[in-house]
């Protein structure tokens, strides 16, 4: 069998997933669902809106919309396997198709695409995301066909059919960050996996060798291929590696740093007057994709190591709050944000090691030195949120919706929900 064809019959007849899988699954689907409503009024969601604004709305459209929203402020969750904000392109993609569906259907499409995510993203490799592809609209766009196809109830072949149309929609490059259309790359990959399955439904084919044949994916997009194993009885990718939420509303390149500094912040004071400057070393593709040393605007902060590190020192926490216009201007003749530097690891150090951590380094105006590194950021599998942290962070991002309780309880339950009705409110 083609690797279409073998992702699409484990995706057709998938393992029966753990109780862990489906809760993780479920607090995947929360926190996702608590950034779409952060991100209903940014610049990038109201484009969009302003853009097609048929009434009434498809489930092509509905994908993009709430897509487009859920990454719009970049607070969504980080997928390793992927090279992608899994979640922010998978979750609006089968909402869009999901009318009639119960919270259990749901949590198992969900599961499903992940992990078809995951395939994909081992099968092509880093070097993918290094080369310069978004992987959230790449990766994102053919795993989450695989999740609308399965919820549409198709069978292994029409699943297939979905995924190599998936294929051709693929597109997305991180020369955008820092700009308005990243988060339409989110959009845009949820409606492309909805468009690729509801085609498929037609019967509508391409290639089923198209990931792994002459002028296909993984020679255009990654060079070379290395096929990821899709598991039998075992752990579930979402139990093995796990997604990743975020901590700070900011690029995911950030977070190993800012937690080092809130490290040292929970074991020490660090005033602002004694720091004679800062430095961050990072990863080659974190490096590149944090190109905003003096940002314009809440996008570009979002981008900016110097932006994000002078506010966490300044603040000790970032909150959506903290990426406005308004607090941008703030910081135009920040001091501390011009001594702040960063440099990349070489590419022969990442050759040797792919787990090099982030180091921090404080320099006081004393002499002293601290150094502080971090190999995980908060969120992930080896440090995961409290349940508290899980519900103060919905909270942060529904701040402004009076019954966000009562929902994040619905959701905490939501495989024994039976119908999706009480998410109307958070939708775009």
């Amino acid at each position: 069998m083609t690797l279409i064809e073998t992702l699409a019959q484990w995706c057709a007849t998938p393992p029966a997933f753990s109780t862990r899988a489906r809760q993780l699954a479920c607090d995947a689907i929360a926190d996702t669902l608590g950034c779409m409503v952060a991100g209903r009024s940014d610049f990038s969601t109201r484009a969009v809106l302003q853009a097609w604004p048929e009434q009434p709305r498809t489930r092509s459209l509905d994908a993009l919309f709430n897509a487009t929203a859920a990454h719009a402020i970049d607070y969504d969750d980080n997928f390793a396997p992927g090279m992608s904000h899994a979640s922010a392109v998978l979750v609006p993609a089968l909402l869009a198709v999901a009318q009639q569906c119960d919270g259990a259907q749901l949590i198992r499409a969900y599961l499903i695409g992940l992990q078809a995510q995951a395939f994909v993203g081992e099968s092509i490799g880093y070097q993918h995301y290094t080369a310069g592809w978004h992987g959230t609209s790449t990766v994102g766009c053919i795993g989450s066909a695989t999740g609308v196809a399965a919820l549409l109830g198709m069978d292994a072949a029409g699943i297939a059919r979905a995924l190599s149309i998936a294929v051709s929609l693929a597109s997305g490059v991180k020369g955008q960050f820092g700009t308005p259309l990243k988060p339409f790359h989110a959009g845009m990959a949820a409606r492309n996996a909805v468009d690729a399955a509801l085609l498929a439904q037609t019967g509508m084919q391409g290639r089923a060798d198209i990931i792994e044949c002459a002028q296909g994916f993984a020679e255009l997009y990654a060079g070379k291929l290395s096929v990821s194993a899709l598991p039998g009885e075992n752990e579930h990718v979402i139990e093995r590696i796990g997604v990743m939420p975020k901590k700070h509303p900011c690029c995911g390149s950030t977070h190993r740093i800012l937690d080092a500094i809130a490290d040292l912040q929970q074991r020490q004071t660090l005033s602002l007057d004694d720091i004679e400057s800062v430095h961050c070393q990072v990863g080659i593709a974190n490096w590149r994709n944090l190109a905003y040393t003096q940002p314009q605007d809440e996008m570009q902060a979002r981008f900016s190591m110097q932006y994000c590190v002078a506010m966490m020192l300044e603040k000790g926490a970032l909150s959506v709050t903290d990426f406005t216009a308004q607090s941008v201007r703030a910081q135009t003749d920040n001091a501390l944000m011009a001594s702040i530097s960063m440099s990349p690891w070489t590419a022969e150090q990442e050759a040797e090691s792919r787990d090099l951590p982030h180091i921090l380094t404080l320099r006081f105006k004393d002499g002293r030195e601290v150094v502080h590194s971090r190999r995980h950021a908060r969120g992930a599998h080896d440090e995961p949120f409290s349940a508290a942290e899980r519900e103060a962070k919905f909270h942060d991002c529904c701040a402004d919706l009076p019954n966000a309780g009562n929902i994040y309880q619905q959701l905490m339950q939501l495989e024994q929900q039976p119908d999706l009705g009480f998410l109307c409110d958070l939708m775009v």
